[in-house]
Parts: C-alpha cells; structure tokens; sequence
C-alpha cells in the first residue's frame, strides 16, 4: 500500500490498518506491556526443564523475538512425532543416536558456520563425533551421564559397593535392598549397563551377548521396585528407593531436592567402574523450520559461557562449552560424576544407532524381560 494515500482516510481505518500491519509483515512489535506478538518467532522441539527461564528472557530482548517450545520425553517420542508429521519446528535437540536417524532421513539442513563464532568454546573432545563427522549438521548443547544413585548413609550401613554395576545386577547385593531399587524402563540404556557388566561394549551387537544381558537382567528383576524413567528423582529425594539406575541430572536434583527438605540422608551417585553411558544432546536444524536466521542467533547465543552455564547450575547438566566451566558452581564442576576426568571419561561411550534387524531384536528381548 502507498503510505500517502493513508493521509486520506478516516481515523478509523488508519487505527485497523496500524492494528494489521504487523500481521501482514509478520514482523515482530511489542503491545503495550511490552508482549512480543507471534510472528517473530523461534520453534524449539526440546526436552522438558532444558533450557534456563532467565536464559530465555535474555535470548528474546536480544533478538527482539519470542522463543516457543514443544516438548518431548525422549528421542523415541521426538521421532514418532516427527514421523507422524510435526512440523514447523527451527530447533530440535536430538541425543546422537537419534542424530543418526534424522541425518539418514534427510530431515536436517546443514549449519552455516560463518554465523557460529562461539563455536570455538566447544571442548574438541565433543566434537567431530561418529554421528555427525565435522559437525556438519549439529553443535553440542550438554551431555547426561547415566549411572547410579543411592542414599548414602543407608548403602554405607549396609556395606553395598557404588562403584559398580554389580548392585543392580547380583543377587548378593539386591537381597539387601529388595524392593528399594529401580531401573531406566529404556532398552538401550539397561542393555547397555548389562553390557558394560559383562565386560562388553555398550554398542555391542552380538546376538549371543545380548542373551547373555536379557538374562542378566531377568534373574535380577524380582528384586527391582519397577522400571522407571521420572518417579525415581522423588523417591530417591524421600528415602522410598536406596539405589536408582538413572541419569546424572536427575541424580544432581534428587540429591538437591533432599538437601532442601531437611532429610537426615544425602543422595550419592557414582560413575561404575565398568563404565557407563555418555549421552550428548545437540542443536540442529530440522528442515521443516523457517527461521533458520533466529535458529543461528540462538545457537551462537547458546554457546556463550554464561548463557550456556545457566543450564547446568540449574540442572546439573554436564557441560561441553570450555568458556562456561568460570561461570558453573564449583560444586557442580567440581563432580565427576557430572564432569568426567579424562580417565573416565575413556569408559564412556555414547549409543550408537541399530539398524531395522537389530531393533526387531531388541524389542523382542525387551517384551521377553518385561514378561517375565
């Protein structure tokens, strides 16, 4: 429209023309309480709690728009929502084994770089991975341990090792803590313990090793309280569980969590000395997105030290960014259960993805152990 024939309206459509400018631009504006209005608009497919409030805020005045997020529980779930047709979504924060998956699809666009200079604070070790070599597609956000946690006082009484996998497994050990022990319900991640266990690496396809862990984890089942992925964070943090098998996150909270209500235990957690999983989440650009300019703001933004440390003082989330580690609570940078030393950190491994066969495989174990 000529700006100049608005001088011969009436007052009235000059109002409902200034109301619908914004629309039809699609640009962003501010209303009166300082609101920014759809539109200028960034679409975050992440995992719940993954991202600091404050952080938010100030990534929103920086870039003058509104961050919006859809939620998923774990990579299963961000995939089948993917695959049902969800669309629209700049970011998503996949875990490797999943990056495998969206790359093969063809449902990511690569980074510009040009746009990334902060990429320099990743710490190489996280970069250049085999789900994605010279990261073409994806930059490190933060990394989960899984292991083990435990009310210390109460596995101290009774002489229990935490060093070892051999506590969710061995008859021996569980008859002390029947009932008061949980497991991830994921077939990935208790298959990848029993693995580990038995001396095998958690990416190990072999039919008859994975026998050899479905049994494992059949004759230790009647001693566990149930599979669980959420609740064991609480009952943990309330005295109901005496050892979890469970990520380093969750692990930080419930020892929080027990801080904070006054309970006459503390919560422990401990890397095994067989080794664990290492999980590291990434942003990418999922090809459905159409703000891929606002997609690099927030991951240059992201990898700034201190937007990026806000994540892990929050959660206890570990952290891949060398320019955070000044601004992360030394109690928290200090833990390697959250920040591995380099000799641990070579027990680590992180999952790999299976192909059709082997996931037919898995599931067929899978609904074997929850059978029996």
């Amino acid at each position: 429209m000529n700006p100049r024939r608005l001088l011969a309206l009436p007052l009235v459509s000059l109002l409902l023309i200034a109301l619908l400018i914004p629309f039809v631009t699609g640009c962003a504006r501010q209303d009166q309480d300082g609101a920014r209005v759809a539109g200028n608009t960034l679409h975050l497919f992440n995992w719940n709690n993954y991202i600091a409030p404050q952080t938010i805020v100030r990534f929103e005045e920086l870039c003058n728009c509104k961050l919006a997020q859809d939620y998923y529980s774990d990579n299963e779930e961000m995939l089948a929502k993917l695959a049902a047709g969800a669309t629209g979504h700049d970011l998503i924060v996949p875990t490797g084994n999943a990056m495998d998956t969206l790359i093969r699809q063809g449902a990511l666009k690569p980074l510009d770089k040009s746009l990334l200079p902060n990429l320099k604070n990743i710490n190489p070790a996280y970069l250049d991975t085999e789900f994605d070599r010279g990261n073409k597609y994806s930059v490190p956000y933060a990394y989960t341990l899984t292991l083990l946690g435990f009310n210390a006082e109460r596995i101290k009484e009774l002489g229990l090792p935490t060093d070892t996998w051999a506590i969710i497994f061995e008859p021996e050990y569980l008859e002390k803590i029947k009932g008061r022990v949980t497991v991830l319900d994921s077939q990935r991640e208790l298959m990848a313990a029993a693995l580990k266990y038995l001396g095998y690496s958690a990416n190990d396809t072999d039919e008859g090793h994975w026998k050899q862990a479905s049994d494992l984890i059949i004759r230790a089942k009647p001693y566990w309280a149930a599979f669980s992925n959420t609740s064991y964070i609480k009952e943990l943090a309330i005295g109901n569980l005496w050892v979890a098998h469970g990520y380093s996150n969750d692990m930080f909270q419930a020892a929080l969590d027990a801080t904070k209500t006054g309970r006459r235990f503390t919560i422990g957690y401990s890397t095994p000395k067989e080794g664990a999983v290492l999980a590291l989440d990434s942003l990418v650009l999922h090809r459905s997105g159409h703000r891929p300019d606002l997609a690099h703001q927030f991951i240059n933004f992201m990898l700034d030290g201190k937007n990026s440390a806000e994540l892990t003082n929050l959660i206890g989330s570990g952290n891949p960014n060398t320019g955070a580690m000044q601004y992360i609570r030394p109690e928290i940078a200090n833990n390697k259960a959250i920040f591995p030393d380099a000799e641990l950190h070579n027990r680590l491994e992180m999952l790999h993805d299976l192909d059709r066969k082997k996931r037919r495989l898995l599931s067929r174990l899978w609904t074997e152990i929850k059978l029996r």
